[in-house]
């Protein structure tokens, strides 16, 4: 099958603690699955630390990098933790971490929003399984998130408006047409 390549993403700055150390990873696939109660996945391939770190501690956070963040996606993103201390080379370059309240990892400020997961549900399918986390804590901040496309970062564009009234009101009218 030819490689699928017309998603559009956010960017999950993932971090974890356990028997790796602390550790940030970056995570295409980051994406909330419920309001209540508050769910969200990561698919993380198995070889990773983070993978490793999560399976142990049982909990993670997800930080979604804003647009001004993609010097620490791609450092958290280009390198293993098992090879590279990412946290401290991001610190060198300064991005600042500080202490979850509700989970023993660190969080990255500056992030769109910062959400501390206690794992609920691991679902072992594809090349990416999956951790299902409850938020226990999340912050959010007025930035916009970085999107992640074909493999570059985009900030948010032209905002596009929705189908005026006259539309949606035809709209309207065929759903009434075709209801069954």
């Amino acid at each position: 099958m030819e490689e699928i390549t017309k998603f559009v993403t956010n960017v999950g700055l993932i971090t974890s603690n356990g028997p790796h150390g602390h550790n940030v990873m970056s995570c295409e696939w980051t994406h909330q699955l419920s309001y209540d109660p508050p769910l969200v996945m990561v698919g993380i391939r198995t070889v990773k630390t983070t993978f490793e770190n999560i399976k142990a501690s049982q909990e993670f956070g997800v930080n979604i990098a804003s647009f001004d963040q993609n010097v620490v996606s791609s450092v958290a993103g280009n390198h293993h933790g098992k090879d590279v201390d990412k946290i401290g080379v991001l610190k060198e370059l300064g991005v600042v971490f500080y202490k979850a309240k509700t989970i023993n990892t660190l969080m990255v400020e500056g992030a769109a929003l910062n959400a501390e997961c206690k794992m609920v549900k691991f679902i072992d399918i594809g090349d990416h399984p999956i951790y299902i986390g409850e938020i226990q804590n999340v912050k959010q901040v007025d930035k916009e998130p970085l999107t992640y496309y074909r493999g570059r970062y985009f900030k948010i564009g032209e905002k596009i408006e929705k189908p005026d009234k006259l539309k949606l009101g035809e709209i309207d009218e065929l759903i009434k047409k075709y209801s069954k």
